[in-house]
């Protein structure tokens, strides 16, 4: 592997993007011109999430017969751009005949590894012994001078994966994800990367998919640790990021690399962080699945109004209408308000009143409801 001077830093660049479940296409694409930006960065090595090439989590998508041409011809044209960088990523990878979760290695348009994921989660919303099977060695390259050992999300998760590597010499860990967020997920992550790092003995580069994907919102928050387990560089949360992290083994001699101070997006308050989740779930729901825009309706209340934020937020006012349909028991003041939150906000604003539709319905069930005193079906019904 190539050596640089010892004076010179080698330079990873963390890609925090967020794929298009299924895109194989799309997504390798976005792999080579996220390699290219990470080259202009004076990068030696760019590294992107767990199951880039797909997108996580891909699910059924991962039992399609012609998956596994898709995913050999994306690999090949990765490996046809020649990157003067190390690349690292995540797939779908048959060996075999069995389907596995990869990591491999790319350098200079050769596969010089590859990893297979050794602990499979399944709770909650992961349920990946339905389709992979689980490995069960390390890799170990050296690159730089540096033994790197690599792994995937969870094995992380358990203690084992990461004293494995140290046994067999590694000097730095990197570890790719597809981790989805809940309330106060990026300090969790810390607390327990913070672990092993102290448990392995080594730094620690971890990078994670952003984005949202049907009812999971992936966080990024990439970091990096170093050996004293301090995050020397944290990416932002919800939000495409390429990150720099700058080792130094200085002496050669050196047990482990250092690691500069770089990039230290703050992290989010609880309530911001929640509203950003929700932005960002909402806006890829709708750019994914390609709609033009949404449409709400307004009540003047203020469930409704949060709705209007978020919707506007995301998508931009252009694509947001707001809807209000008025009724008997619709007050003065709510009328004024929707109107006022439609305003405030740039949106496109309709007041549809919906007493004929009311009254329609009523004159259809009139047999229905004929000597039964009035309840909670005409008020549903509005």
């Amino acid at each position: 592997m190539s050596q640089l001077a010892s004076s010179a830093p080698f330079r990873v660049a963390m890609a925090q993007v967020n794929p298009l479940i299924g895109d194989i296409h799309g997504n390798t694409s976005l792999v080579l011109e996220t390699a290219q930006l990470a080259l202009q960065q004076e990068a030696h090595m760019v590294v992107f999430p767990e199951l880039t090439l797909t997108g996580y989590s891909p699910e059924d998508l991962l039992l399609r017969p012609g998956l596994d041409g898709r995913i050999f011809t994306a690999l090949e044209r990765i490996c046809a751009a020649r990157l003067p960088l190390y690349l690292v990523l995540g797939y779908p990878g048959r060996q075999e005949g069995e389907l596995y979760n990869m990591l491999a290695v790319i350098h200079e348009g050769q596969i010089i590894g590859r990893y297979r994921k050794q602990r499979l989660p399944n709770y909650q919303v992961f349920d990946e012994k339905r389709y992979f099977k689980k490995g069960g060695e390390a890799l170990l390259l050296s690159i730089a001078g540096m033994r790197m050992a690599f792994s995937i999300c969870e094995d992380l998760w358990d203690k084992t994966v990461m004293q494995q590597a140290a046994v067999l010499g590694a000097r730095l860990m990197i570890n790719i994800n597809g981790s989805p967020y809940h309330r106060n997920k990026v300090r969790e992550r810390r607390a327990l990367l913070q672990q092993r790092v102290l448990e392995g003995g080594m730094p620690l580069i971890y990078v994670n998919q952003v984005g949202g994907q049907d009812e999971l919102v992936f966080d990024g928050a990439s970091m990096a640790l170093d050996i004293d387990g301090r995050v020397q560089v944290q990416a932002p949360q919800f939000a495409e990021a390429l990150s720099l992290v700058d080792l130094q083994l200085e002496p050669p001699s050196a047990a482990v690399p250092g690691m500069a101070v770089g990039q230290q997006a703050p992290l989010l308050e609880r309530d911001a962080e929640l509203y950003e989740a929700l932005v960002l779930g909402l806006r890829d729901y709708v750019n994914k699945n390609r709609f033009s825009g949404v449409v709400l309706g307004l009540s003047g209340g203020i469930d409704s109004a949060l709705t209007l934020a978020l919707a506007v937020d995301a998508l931009g006012a252009e694509r947001v209408q707001a809807v209000m349909m008025p009724f008997e028991h619709t007050s003065a003041m709510s009328l004024e308000d929707a109107q006022l939150q439609a305003t405030t906000l740039a949106v496109d604003y309709r007041v549809i009143p919906i007493a004929p539709a009311y009254e329609a319905f009523m004159e259809m069930l009139a047999g229905e409801f004929a000597g039964r005193p009035s309840d909670l079906s005409e008020q549903n019904l509005q």
